[in-house]
């Protein structure tokens, strides 16, 4: 029977269940400690700074993990390898759980990292091995609503046990989660052979530059904008580090047999054009996740939980569209989808840059269901043309670098993102204030009447002239950060705008029906 016709079994079905539910973990924890992190740094002591590296710890250890998932699938096995993962990601999450001090809790959120960037990539790989090729919309289906819903939901699901219960539950839901996956791999994963040889003759050199270079990027486009970019002596450092591990990663390229990193995947045109797509789609799902709580608590005055809420309706579509979209990837053009996709995510932004001091929660529903829809029809065609676009032997290398390249446009997005807001609020509050000059009628009416309505409640004329000045400060800093928001929506749209052209360069995977199919299944 060929591929084309082979239908998959259920231990096939059991083996992407766990693939999926693995992918969902992993994803579901780069966002849960969101919502929950002033309680966490309350319990252990960290300050606002010290707190982000709760989350950055995570996300630098994953991206340098992901693409080294490929290779450690093949020194370990598949089985051998999740199975693994699975056990040190629940070990590291009770970790986390009963952390008491903040070397304790980074250490833990790294190893998460680590073991969870591993389940990212091999769910695609897993998709792409065991099912056939008729069948692979609705396994990429399901694995694009895990990376698009486990971030949206991360932040809700982590404001609610920490509300409710306790923060540690963040962590300590892992643990159900993970048996059940241990249970599914070694159901639907046959056992496999170690290849230490693979171990031995690895690229050294391709890994060394892959964790210098990585985790050295990931902290400079963290910590850059906090420290004043090249400014600081540390970022300069951390830049040069950056720079000598990418050298050691093109070293690679032409000393190793099998370059840690396959570079020369993006020789292919069709696999390239996913590639900068992808990275620009994962800067714009980074930087609106990051955005939207940021307005609606600073502007609006929600909470964690509130906000998340808004956030989710951005889901609603993946459910709407989810029992018709694996035949839209069957039978529409992969360029007509994406295309419609990134249109839809760059209206949905283009929505959202006419906000005012006044917007609250409902006035994003549109730009929301907007956007959903245009996350779903842009990266599930993306994921699978990831796939389509190589053969079966590179499926696991070329899905490490399509996962890292999201990764990586979300890290450089939310760089580039919080540059551009601090920048621009000191521009919009500048600009303001000189405009508001000692000499302006309507300025002078404003305070006397917020003068004389705050010494009606206080009585105290002087004091009530510098309630006044704080309120007018306030209003300020309000409108500037309005006016800022407006605008990174707008860069955002173009951006995506951008990426229009590449997309004719996709073909859908009948374009390969006349080739033989892959042998082994």
């Amino acid at each position: 029977m060929t591929e084309a016709h082979a239908r998959a079994s259920a231990v096939d079905w059991i083996a992407v269940t766990a693939g999926a539910l693995g992918a969902l973990m992993a994803t579901l924890d780069i966002s849960i400690t969101n919502s929950a992190l002033p309680q966490i740094q309350g319990e252990i002591g960290a300050t606002g700074t010290e707190g982000t590296w709760i989350s950055t710890g995570y996300l630098m250890s994953e991206i340098v993990m992901i693409p080294l998932a490929a290779w450690l699938t093949r020194v370990f096995g598949l089985r051998n390898f999740l199975l693994g993962n699975a056990v040190l990601f629940t070990l590291f999450s009770v970790m986390c759980g009963l952390s008491t001090s903040l070397p304790m809790m980074v250490a833990g959120r790294i190893g998460q990292g680590f073991t969870g960037g591993a389940m990212i990539p091999t769910a695609q790989t897993i998709i792409r091995t065991r099912l056939p090729r008729e069948q692979m919309p609705v396994g990429m289906t399901i694995f694009g609503l895990i990376v698009l819903l486990g971030p949206l939901l991360g932040p809700v699901l982590g404001g609610w046990l920490a509300e409710n219960i306790s923060w540690s539950w963040c962590f300590f839901v892992n643990v159900p989660v993970g048996i059940a996956l241990v249970a599914l791999l070694i159901t639907g994963l046959p056992a496999e052979k170690s290849h230490w040889e693979a171990f031995l003759k690895a690229d050294w050199i391709g890994i060394a530059g892959l964790a210098i270079g990585l985790s050295s990027l990931t902290v400079v486009l963290e910590e850059g904008q906090r420290n004043q970019w090249f400014e600081s002596g540390e970022i300069v450092m951390l830049t040069c580090v950056t720079a000598f591990g990418f050298l050691l990663i093109a070293l690679s390229q032409f000393v190793a047999k099998k370059p840690i990193v396959r570079l020369s995947l993006l020789r292919n045109p069709r696999y390239a054009s996913v590639i900068l797509i992808v990275f620009a789609v994962g800067a714009g799902l980074y930087c609106v996740s990051f955005l939207l709580p940021q307005f609606l608590s600073i502007v609006a005055g929600y909470n964690a939980l509130q906000s998340g809420a808004i956030m989710l309706v951005s889901g609603v579509p993946a459910f709407l569209i989810m029992p018709v979209l694996p035949r839209l990837l069957g039978k529409v053009d992969f360029r007509v989808l994406v295309i419609t996709g990134l249109l839809f995510f760059a209206a949905s932004c283009l929505l959202d840059i006419s906000l005012t001091a006044q917007s609250v929660g409902h006035d994003f529903f549109w730009s929301q269901i907007l956007r959903g829809f245009g996350q779903m029809l842009a990266m599930m065609p993306l994921n699978q043309a990831s796939m389509a676009a190589v053969s079966r032997e590179e499926s696991g290398d070329a899905a490490g670098l399509y996962n890292m390249a999201r990764n990586l446009g979300g890290s450089v997005g939310l760089a580039i993102l919080g540059t551009v807001i601090d920048r621009r609020d000191n521009f919009h509050t500048a600009a303001i204030r000189e405009s508001l000059t000692a000499n302006s009628v309507i300025g002078q009416e404003r305070m006397a009447a917020s003068a004389a309505n705050f010494a009606a409640q206080g009585g105290d004329i002087a004091h009530a002239k510098m309630q006044a000045l704080g309120q007018l400060s306030m209003q300020i800093g309000q409108q500037a950060i309005v006016m800022t928001y407006s605008e990174t929506f707008y860069v955002l749209a173009i951006a995506l705008l951008a990426c229009l052209p590449l997309a004719l360069l996709l073909k859908t995977p009948r374009a390969q029906a006349g080739e033989m199919p892959s042998a082994g299944h």
